[in-house]
């Protein structure tokens, strides 16, 4: 078994500790690889394992062969380990120490339980398993771990069919609610949903604290995942599309949304329902957020993203600002994305993307925003790094209560 070496039991001789061998595994790659290098090792007692971080943000996290792509209770987990795309050297470690020579089992805990999941694409680990043939082998290790991504992918895709399919339905029934007009133009869409302040005590592993979050039909729940949140990853522009890879995605408060900008030049930029190719307007001193422009050459193999966590339970909505040199726009062609739409109402994503559409960016470039931008803007005011930082949703109503909780 492995232990991190802050846990290592007992004091290794020193005959052992003078032969001990160090095993460099390099976790992920520049070029976005989701897999450690190497994929398997053999050591003896007294080596040490020393896991390189390399771009993105990945885990080095104890498993078990039953169970690949899940924390083993009580076993090591280095814990996240985000590194830019432009970064090239000082890469994070994290070092195991063996004890014995018992096989361990290692995944990759970013996007666990997602289609998006690492360990589900592979991104596995062993030290000292069975040879090739037996039942412990790699092979069967890590063709199981392939196995939970194919059945994640299989359930999202279940999910969004079944979405897609009451999308309609939601139209027509919502088709008596109250409707609105758009805040440019003359089209009709139906109006915002009625909200009330909810105050509940939310529990989550051992920690605990009360919050206020805005409760209306279809809302999700304020209760995170998790203390640190799930991560999901939104291509943008994927081979030269315009679009948002997923277009929306259902979050929890404390999830993280990494958008990864491909080729071209887009932007992911908060706006309204009402308004979806216009940015957002300042709301009590508020800044709504806005990557700014990012330009990706065409032979680019490493992409810079932008992040932001959700704290909050409205949906929200994002489109690119990016205008086509005959001044169509990005989002008028429907480059928009959303998180937590509420898929069961009239104001679901295929409305909100049948809306820019409509609207054709109306007014778009009343934001002030460059139609030929070539390099990245300024970071946002509200703290956004262009290559990865974490942003709080200032706009929402969800806060926490308990101080050292966010």
């Amino acid at each position: 078994m492995f232990f991190p070496t802050s846990f290592s039991l007992g004091l290794l001789s020193a005959a052992v500790a003078v032969n001990a061998a160090i095993h460099d595994v390099q976790v992920g790659s520049s070029n976005g690889t989701l897999a450690y290098t190497p994929e398997a090792i053999f050591a003896d007692v007294g080596d040490q394992v020393v896991f390189h971080f390399q771009q993105k943000n990945h885990t080095a996290t104890q498993s078990s062969f039953a169970n690949p792509c899940g924390a083993m209770p009580g076993g090591f987990d280095s814990g996240f380990n985000p590194v830019p795309a432009n970064q090239t050297d000082n890469f994070p470690t994290y070092t195991i120490t063996v004890n014995n020579t018992t096989p361990i089992w290692v995944f990759c805990d970013q996007a666990a339980n997602t289609a998006a999941s690492h360990c589900g694409a592979g991104m596995v680990f062993a030290v000292n398993c069975g040879a090739d043939g037996s039942p412990n082998s790699f092979t069967n290790f890590k063709n199981a771990a392939l196995a939970i991504g194919t059945e994640l992918k299989a359930e999202a895709a279940s999910v969004s069919a079944a979405a897609a399919t009451a999308a309609p339905a939601a139209m027509t029934a919502a088709a008596t609610e109250a409707l609105t007009t758009a805040a440019y133009g003359d089209v009709t869409i139906p109006a915002a949903p009625s909200a009330s302040l909810v105050t509940v005590t939310v529990t989550v592993e051992a920690s605990q604290w009360t919050t206020v979050y805005s409760s209306y039909p279809g809302s999700p729940e304020a209760t995170p995942a998790s203390l640190t949140g799930n991560t999901y990853t939104v291509k943008v522009g994927n081979n030269g599309t315009l679009t948002y890879d997923p277009p929306f995605v259902m979050a929890q408060p404390r999830d993280t949304i990494v958008f990864e900008f491909h080729q071209k030049n887009h932007t992911a930029t908060q706006s309204s329902f009402a308004a979806p190719c216009l940015p957002l307007a300042s709301v009590n001193g508020s800044t709504p957020l806005n990557s700014g422009f990012m330009p990706v050459a065409a032979n680019a193999t490493s992409f810079p993203t932008w992040s932001v966590t959700v704290n909050t339970t409205d949906p929200l909505w994002f489109f690119c600002e990016q205008h086509a040199p005959d001044g169509s726009s990005h989002c008028g062609a429907g480059m928009v994305f959303a998180v937590n739409p509420v898929q069961t109402s009239a104001r679901n994503f295929t409305a909100f993307e049948n809306l820019a559409v409509a609207l054709n960016g109306t007014n778009a470039t009343n934001s002030g925003a460059s139609t030929t931008s070539t390099s990245p803007s300024a970071s946002p005011t509200n703290g956004a790094s262009n290559l990865g930082t974490n942003v709080a949703l200032i706009l929402g109503s969800l806060f926490a209560l308990a101080a050292g909780l966010l």
